[in-house]
């Protein structure tokens, strides 16, 4: 199917467009990639469930109750025939598929119906007792007030300042504890161990008796019926692995997975970077520790993917000179690695998605997150270009940039250079930001505590920020010329000041790790941007009753990333958490409200979802004569209800 012809946008509701995603080249694959892959993708798809419990202790009972109400009243029914009440149900319900769970994906606060209590019951009573997951006066006693009352388990990650984090989330890694104990007890497990493994990455820490104790996820412990399946399909995938590396990679991680033991998933991590030559790749796991307000627990997720090779020669070329860009870095001597190691970074194609990877998905990947293994053994950087892809057709022809940036020559610039530099951007950020700097000696990788994601996500943004104006890069042939690092500068100001709190609700502050990061970035340059004498470097003006944002000094706006870069890198290399919490409180919290309501209103108007999530294809084996798989053949005709149906009945062990 050609780009022109392909059914890039799927439906929307809420806030959110559901998007799809080509996979060009997939066809040029061997039988045997395609059957890896396929394999890879059904361990995939198997962790959903286990996201929708992490995030909410009552998610998996209300999507079940909802699906079954679904499937009892609206699974025939005609579209035209619905009500309002019927409406909001259905926008309710696949709000609930999207975040997996009731949390809104992004923002963490729990999303109110729509529909009445009433209405609920109503269809709670029509719907066959059989197919509920619980009885329906349970149902009636403890789901709804989660779902209806507003100050019933509100908010799934908190990081408020002045409150106990894990008290406030209703992210379901604790169960009786409080912050300080949280901390007191992983801090004592770590102790003075170099090396340590990620503890409590793969645990839920519980208070028994007085006492705390974790449940361990794996094979024998908790999740683990889904886990099993998880593992026969990994081992099946081994079975068609393009080298030797990967199948003790894909062993290793089922050992992982069978004893919970984090010194195996440690040696998988490494071992997992060590496989270069294949051109598929993974990752399945317990990853990311964003949806923990402490940054201990990692929610599940997985993707499948394969190397885009052309694109990769770009990101290649960044880490065959990462130690350029590290030497060259304007922070202090010494906070930088003296012997950069293992920087590998390849741009692919992503095939399946699942868990906190599905629907809404990162466009960049840097991992492992252990600093230890960063520093003895390196890392591997992906950025994904069939969904840049898809994201940058979706935006042609939204208005957008003609509505927010100041001018027309400004809206050409970026229409020139600005996918090419933002791609490139994302390369810089997880190619090499997450992987610059070291701590010194003695310094915990916890130390920022709550505020150590936004940091983190901040040090990498800079880096990228600063580099991209580097005459480096035109020398390395990845910028055209020395201005087109001006449309990355402008849109990613004008962002972090202004158009992403079109995500945001009035009167609310920013929560979300990413956006705390790019909020601190730009406000911080446009303060510190107004103390010298002069024309400031960032402008706010006025124009026709709308405000715009100006650069009016591109090259001291550089300089003021490499000041904050140096303080940044500082403030984590040193473990200075009252600098770190400075920072994030004063310039990437609060929002003007003013600005704030004139941005939701000029947003409105232009009908755009501020939210983008991918519907996966749907992978059906062709068997041939001998029951071996000859071809897998890419669906893309599931809607949104449809797949995510499917996956409901066909990737749940209860």
């Amino acid at each position: 199917m050609s780009t022109t012809d392909f059914p890039f946008s799927g439906e929307r509701f809420a806030d959110i467009q559901m998007l799809r995603y080509q996979l060009p080249g997939f066809d040029e694959l061997t039988a045997k990639q395609k059957t890896y892959i396929y394999y890879l993708a059904e361990a995939t798809l198997w962790g959903r469930d286990i996201i929708f419990d992490q995030w909410g202790k009552y998610n998996l009972r209300i999507r079940k109750t909802l699906e079954a109400i679904h499937n009892n009243r609206y699974a025939h029914k005609d579209n035209s025939t619905l009500t309002e009440d019927d409406k909001a149900f259905m926008e309710y319900l696949k709000r609930v598929w999207f975040s997996n769970g009731i949390y809104h994906h992004y923002g963490c606060e729990k999303f109110k119906p729509a529909f009445s209590q009433e209405f609920f019951r109503q269809l709670l009573n029509e719907t066959p007792s059989e197919s509920l997951p619980m009885p329906k006066e349970d149902i009636v006693r403890t789901l709804c007030p989660v779902i209806f009352d507003d100050k019933v388990l509100p908010k799934r990650v908190n990081k408020a300042k002045g409150v106990d984090l894990i008290k406030t989330s209703a992210c379901n890694f604790y169960e009786g504890v409080t912050q300080e104990e949280v901390e007191k007890y992983y801090a004592a497990k770590k102790g003075d161990d170099p090396t340590p493994p990620s503890y409590g990455l793969n645990s839920t820490l519980v208070k028994r008796d007085g006492e705390l104790t974790e449940e361990t996820w794996y094979a024998e412990g908790k999740y683990g019926k889904t886990i099993k399946k998880i593992i026969h399909y990994l081992s099946k995938a081994a079975e068609y692995a393009e080298n030797e590396q990967q199948k003790k990679v894909i062993s290793l991680l089922v050992d992982y997975y069978k004893t919970g033991n984090l010194h195996t998933f440690d040696e998988y991590s490494i071992e997992w970077l060590k496989e270069l030559d294949g051109r598929i790749d993974f990752i399945n796991g317990f990853i990311e520790v964003y949806g923990d307000p402490l940054g201990f627990k990692a929610s599940w997720e997985g993707i499948v993917e394969y190397k885009d090779l052309e694109a990769s020669k770009r990101t290649q070329t960044i880490s065959q000179n990462a130690q350029w860009f590290e030497d060259h870095s304007p922070v202090d001597p010494r906070f930088r690695k003296p012997h950069v190691k293992g920087v590998v970074a390849n741009a692919i194609c992503g095939a399946m998605l699942g868990g906190d990877e599905y629907p809404s998905t990162a466009i960049g990947i840097n991992l492992p997150n252990a600093d230890w293994i960063r520093a003895q053994h390196g890392s591997k950087s992906v950025t994904i270009t069939n969904f840049t892809s898809a994201y940058n057709k979706a935006a042609k022809g939204s208005g957008f940039l003609e509505e927010f940036a100041i001018d027309e020559d400004t809206v050409k610039m970026i229409r020139k250079y600005g996918d090419k530099c933002d791609d490139l951007h994302t390369d810089l950020h997880e190619c090499l930001g997450h992987g610059s700097g070291q701590l010194l000696p003695g310094v915990s990788p916890d130390a920022l505590k709550a505020y150590g994601n936004t940091i983190e996500e901040a040090r990498a943004d800079l880096f990228g920020l600063y580099y991209i104006a580097d005459a480096k890069l035109v020398e390395l042939g990845l910028t055209p010329d020395s201005e087109a690092y001006k449309s990355n500068y402008y849109t990613y100001i004008m962002n972090g000041m202004m158009t992403q709190n079109v995500r945001i609700k009035l009167g609310d502050n920013i929560e979300e790790a990413h956006m705390r990061n790019r909020a601190l970035i730009a406000n911080w340059c446009y303060e510190k941007g107004k103390e010298d004498e002069g024309t400031p470097v960032i402008e706010l003006i006025k124009r026709d009753g709308k405000t715009f944002m100006r650069i009016n000094d591109y090259e001291a706006l550089r300089r003021l990333f490499a000041t904050l870069l140096a303080e940044i890198q500082r403030i984590k290399s040193e473990g200075d958490y009252e600098a770190a919490q400075h920072l994030v409180e004063t310039y990437a919290v609060k929002i003007n409200p003013e600005l704030h309501k004139e941005v939701l209103a000029r947003y409105e108007k232009l009908n755009i979802a501020p939210y983008k999530g991918f519907l996966n294809p749907k992978m059906v084996p062709v068997i041939g004569a001998d029951g071996e798989i000859t071809d897998i053949q890419l669906d893309f005709s599931e809607s949104m209800t449809e797949q995510m149906l499917r996956y409901s009945r066909d990737y749940s062990v209860e």
